[in-house]
């Protein structure tokens, strides 16, 4: 993990409804919201490199990257933008769809226990065989944001079952 994401949060009231906070993050931490809440594109680029320099150098022959599968859906994933533009910088192929994780019915940033996490996770992630040749290969997974690892567990789970997979290594731009 790059660093931690937030450093100090003061609760200020609500208004029209919703909780408000003066939130403090740390530099990954505040280019991670900006990118995932924020939909700021320019931040894909300083945390890929961030990767790049500071945890990649660290594993040992990595053969692909696969992002994390997103709990919400939009036109463009955060992680799967970090992924491919780390893919591009060290050279290494992205498998974006490779970890599939179906729908969940609960969202797990409203469960806070990594037991509840992982109930509802359940068996939502699977693997879809998108890489041709036998390997078997060093995967980086790429995350942004890691709280209990609960579902990076259930992933790891997953892909330890797939021929194709030697070691697993975990890149996560932020732990909360």
């Amino acid at each position: 993990m790059l660093d931690k994401h937030t450093l100090q949060s003061v609760y200020l009231g609500d208004e029209h409804g919703h909780a408000r906070f003066d939130t403090t993050r740390t530099e990954v931490g505040e280019a991670t919201y900006q990118l995932k809440y924020r939909s700021d594109w320019a931040q894909v680029k300083p945390l890929a490199q961030a990767i790049a320099e500071h945890i990649y150098p660290k594993l040992a022959n990595v053969g692909f990257i696969v992002p994390m599968p997103a709990s919400n859906p939009r036109h463009r994933q955060p992680v799967t933008e970090v992924a491919n533009e780390l893919g591009a910088l060290v050279t290494v192929p992205v498998f974006d769809g490779l970890l599939v994780k179906a729908a969940n019915k609960k969202s797990l940033k409203d469960l806070h226990t990594k037991d509840e996490k992982i109930e509802a996770i359940g068996d939502s992630f699977s693997v879809n065989d998108v890489i041709q040749g036998n390997g078997p290969w060093n995967v980086l997974v790429v995350d942004d944001l890691f709280h209990t690892g609960a579902s990076m567990e259930a992933a790891c789970k997953v892909l330890r079952a797939y021929s194709k997979v030697r070691k697993i290594y975990v890149a996560a731009l932020a732990w909360r």
